[in-house]
């Protein structure tokens, strides 16, 4: 991946349906060249997904919580931490889940239509786990920023 590369992907990231002569005169290329960037990048896997980013309140999603979560150390964590990430990408609820360091195991970004839906789920997922050790919920007040786009290196 090239400079040209990188400046392709900081205008890209953020609005794909630019087309691509408008890219490409930032860039210094024709809108053919950029298309051709563009495909090899996605088949490189350096573009991993284009996706929609919905209004959460058009679609019902009311409530967004980030959940830390602390998993039992005992017999087979790594095997319960396993199988608990795996049934956290099959929820529709949650947004994003990372596996971190520091005193909880994993944080979670969860939405839900209402804090009754979220109670709900919490009981499933984590209070009726018994690998899960300790939870603790923060309701988001105010969305100040939501994104997936990285600052790109371009020189």
């Amino acid at each position: 991946m090239d400079r040209i590369d990188r400046k392709i992907l900081a205008c890209y990231q953020n609005d794909t349906r630019r087309v691509a002569a408008a890219i490409g005169l930032e860039v210094g290329l024709s809108a053919a060249a950029v298309q051709r960037r563009i495909k090899r990048l996605r088949a490189n896997g350096v573009i991993r997904a284009e996706v929609a980013v919905l209004d959460s309140r058009a679609v019902g999603a009311l409530v967004t919580c980030i959940v830390l979560l602390t998993m039992a150390s005992r017999a087979g964590p790594v095997r319960h931490l396993a199988r608990f990430k795996r049934d956290m990408i099959r929820q529709p609820e949650i947004q994003q889940c990372y596996h971190v360091t520091g005193s909880s195991d994993l944080v979670l970004v969860v939405t839900a239509r209402s804090m009754e839906d979220y109670g709900a789920f919490a009981r499933r997922w984590f209070e009726e786990n018994e690998n899960v050790v300790r939870y603790e919920t923060l309701v988001v007040l105010d969305r100040v920023k939501i994104g997936l786009s990285f600052a790109v290196a371009t020189d």
